[in-house]
């Protein structure tokens, strides 16, 4: 799991939305039948629907996933750093994310401009929690979020890179 967190740090996702942590739970994120892995690259299209969030952690626990987009609304100004597009809590340690109690309903990546990151991080709760949904999905911030609830550090992280899809050419 070390060379996760190296790819973290090359793609700019530890020092931007989350600090250095060390990975302890398993967690893939498909789309349809592709697997993300950091950095890899997804059309929008392909992520209109909400991922399969599989998680291979503590079956005693309970975990909250959070996904943001810090390159909202482009990648060299960032001004609504960092857009949220989905929380859940309450995912069982041994199960899926349609497991847990949705806080803010997926919303699929639409870069307007650029490269975007779309970055998943899990944290471990200290157990089942009562949380609200932000006021409003930009300028979040997945730290404070973190500091608020009382999360602590990740549990383990990916993300994936998107850019606005060509539109149909016109005669």
């Amino acid at each position: 799991m070390a060379r996760s967190v190296e790819t973290l740090v090359v793609g700019r996702v530890i020092g931007d939305v989350i600090d250095m942590f060390v990975p302890s739970v398993e967690m893939t994120v498909q789309y349809g039948p592709r697997q993300i892995g950091n950095g890899c690259e997804l059309k929008p299209s392909a992520t209109t629907m909400a991922p399969k969030v599989q998680l291979n952690g503590d079956r005693n626990s309970f975990y909250t996933l959070v996904m943001t987009d810090p390159d909202a609304p482009s990648p060299s100004e960032p001004t609504m750093r960092e857009w949220l597009h989905w929380i859940v809590a309450d995912i069982p340690g041994s199960s899926d994310a349609t497991q847990g109690k949705q806080i803010v309903p997926y919303m699929g990546p639409k870069p307007p401009i650029g490269i975007h990151r779309y970055i998943f991080v899990l944290f471990k709760q200290p157990g089942r929690m009562q949380m609200f949904p932000p006021h409003a999905r930009n300028n979040f911030s997945t730290r404070n979020f973190a500091e608020q609830y009382g999360l602590g550090t990740p549990h383990g992280a990916v993300y994936f890179n998107a850019q606005k899809e060509p539109g149909p050419r016109r005669r």
